[in-house]
């Protein structure tokens, strides 16, 4: 016996081939339109939709690293504080703040008269040259 001789004991149906005329018409058992219709269909994974839908850029990925500051204006602390000493634990009891942790930066709106100082607090350039300016210092 040869290679070329050897039979299976298995029939193989063959697969239909819809859609080439014969009894069932044009559409042969496919219907009309849609993605079933087409030759070659693949139904598309709903993840990729889900997927389209989400902004390119922003998400969780480019949140920023840190909270950002609570901001205090020079203005504010003249007019608000009548204290010469400013530091979270005072900002803490006057109710700026609620925790110590909490970041605090002092920007350079509006005008200052009194001499003040600061101590553990972020100062922009801008409040830093108006407070000294008033005769102020930061720590």
């Amino acid at each position: 016996m040869q290679l070329h001789q050897l039979q299976s004991n298995l029939k193989r149906k063959k697969k239909k081939r819809v859609g080439r005329g014969g009894k069932r018409g044009t559409y042969s058992g496919r219907g009309q339109k849609g993605q079933r219709s087409r030759a070659g269909h693949r139904i598309r994974p709903a993840e990729r939709d889900i997927i389209q839908k989400l902004p390119k850029l922003r998400g969780v990925k480019n949140k920023p690293i840190r909270p950002k500051p609570l901001v205090i204006n020079v203005g504010e602390l003249d007019k608000r504080f009548s204290e010469t000493i400013i530091d979270k634990e005072f900002l803490l009891k006057r109710g700026v703040i609620k925790k110590l942790s909490q970041r605090i930066k002092i920007l350079g709106g509006g005008e200052i008269r009194k001499s003040i100082e600061l101590k553990g607090l972020e100062v922009s350039q801008k409040a830093r040259e108006k407070i000294e300016k008033a005769g102020g210092r930061i720590q």
